[in-house]
């Protein structure tokens, strides 16, 4: 499938809202993966915070100045259905490192921190005990007990806690590159180049891992590139606006991503922030260009895999909502492009249609690296669909909410062409309602077909695979963080009176 794409994409591209995919790859070991004995091929994992895929040029935004992602793009695969299982970083990163969904994990703002004995089944840890050089940068994003950020666990480290901050100086890891890199952003490139380097004179496979601030609130962009959007106006998503929101659940509409439509001024200078928000972007794919380079300088870019994501996407006005967290596309979705210089793909504007998510990524990595994938994980290493695109990935996946308010707390069962989300919560005011998007054909998320009568085999479908996802959780879910308590509210044939003492904890 090329990059001139039938109707979705064309649709997609033309209204900015698109999303990733990744793929099943029993074959892809034997195709281009690492083969017992051979040599190890690099990764670089790029991670940005809080990109929506409508902040690229190569999903179709021709606003935006992203020319080294689009070059990653086209040389390499660009996914477009891929999904966050978690929309929030802490849980989403938690998912990256471990190939797990959240209630496996256990791992969440308002849950609780990492278990040491999650932790020993992340990615940095059996890739540095399979012999490579492991570093991380940014934005660690989680705590694990016992461990603190793990710095020992990596061979270079420039990572901080908790947010971290857009002044270099402030990163305490990363002061000797304020000077030249006052902003973090491009200080985080400045630190890839010079694992690469280290890393290509001990000729050691390695796996750089770079988490960036970016485009992360409160918005500071790189005063360097403050001439790249200056005076832009920006093409409004075709679902922008609060009276495109009056379909969706009340609630969604009792967490904070409701108001932020106005506090955030989307509504009233969406120019304005925009130019902030793309700028942060457009200052990652600098960096991206840096790293990119100093593969090509030490000579070992054929020999190394680069993947770029976000750990969720945004809401920048659309439905009249901002933020993430939500089930909605824009916040679910996130950018990915993977370049692997041994796939057959390479060069050929290849856009892979088939679902995946951010539990893929360690699968992916441990088989690059030729180490055996735990038997927990939950991923699926997205290889094969660098070979073969319109094989593989997922048939569904499950997008969860359990952050902020109560109300706003959800599951959601994903496919390739649709969503089903079960809003359990109810009161005095409101009461237990369905979603149901097709997302193929509708993937702006106008038309609720759960109320819709001609959509009612597609309904009973879509709930018999959300109640296989909830199946899961029930026996899966970690006995600790107050997880297990979610397979009975999020259970649609459970009444909401039989909820209430879960429901006042």
């Amino acid at each position: 499938m090329n990059c001139n794409l039938p109707s979705r994409m064309a649709w997609l591209s033309l209204l900015f809202v698109c999303g990733l995919v990744g793929i099943d790859s029993g074959f892809a070991q034997f195709a281009f993966g690492t083969e017992p004995g051979g040599a190890k091929p690099n990764i670089i994992f790029l991670f940005a915070d809080d990109q929506c895929t409508y902040s690229l040029g190569c999903y179709g935004n021709p606003d935006v100045q992203t020319p080294n992602m689009d070059q990653l793009a086209r040389e390499g695969v660009l996914f477009d259905n891929h999904y966050n299982t978690t929309a929030i970083c802490m849980a989403s990163r938690a998912n990256v490192f471990t190939g797990m969904v959240e209630y496996k994990t256990g791992c969440n703002f308002g849950h609780g921190n990492m278990r040491k004995d999650v932790w020993q089944k992340s990615y940095p840890v059996l890739l540095r005990k399979a012999g490579y050089l492991t570093a991380f940068a940014g934005k660690f994003g989680i705590v694990v007990d016992g461990k603190g950020l793990c710095e020992d666990d990596f061979d270079f480290w420039g990572g901080g806690p908790g947010q971290t901050n857009y002044a270099t100086a402030k990163n305490k890891s990363m002061r000797k590159y304020a000077q030249k890199y006052p902003h973090s952003t491009l200080s985080y490139a400045a630190f890839g180049q010079d694992v690469i380097r280290e890393a290509a004179e001990k000729n050691q496979p390695f796996c750089l891992s770079i988490s960036f601030k970016a485009p992360h609130k409160p918005a500071t962009p790189d005063p360097r590139f403050d001439a790249v959007y200056a005076g832009k106006k920006f093409t409004k998503p075709a679902n922008f606006g609060r009276e495109f929101a009056a379909h969706l659940s009340p609630q969604s509409k009792l967490g904070r991503q409701y108001p932020r439509f106005t506090e955030w001024l989307y509504d009233s200078d969406y120019d304005g922030k925009m130019a902030k928000y793309h700028q942060q972007v457009h200052g990652i794919d600098v960096a991206l260009g840096m790293i990119r380079e100093e593969l090509q300088q030490q000579g070992i870019a054929d020999d190394t895999v680069v993947i770029y994501t976000s750990d969720n996407g945004y809401i920048c006005g659309a439905h009249g909502y901002g933020s993430k967290v939500l089930p909605m596309e824009e916040s679910s979705r996130a950018p990915l492009m993977i370049y692997d210089p041994r796939s057959p793909l390479n060069g050929k504007q290849i856009r892979c249609q088939r679902l995946t998510g951010n539990i893929d990524f360690m699968p992916t990595m441990l088989e690059l690296a030729g180490v055996q994938i735990p038997q927990e994980v939950d991923g699926k290493s997205l290889l094969g669909l660098l070979h073969e695109p319109e094989r593989g990935g997922h048939q569904q996946l499950p997008f969860i909410n359990v952050f902020g308010p109560l109300p706003t707390h959800s599951l959601s069962c994903v496919t390739r062409e649709c969503k089903y989300t079960y809003w359990w919560y109810g009161d005095d005011e409101i009461q237990p309602v369905e979603e149901l998007f097709d997302t193929e054909n509708d993937p702006l998320e106008l038309v609720n077909l759960a109320t819709d009568p001609k959509s009612a085999e597609l309904l009973q479908s879509m709930r018999k695979r959300y109640d296989r996802e909830l199946a899961k959780w029930r026996q899966h879910a970690v006995s600790y963080n107050d997880y297990e308590r979610y397979g009975r509210l999020f259970d649609r044939n459970v009444p909401l009176s039989e909820k209430q003492s879960l429901i006042s904890r």
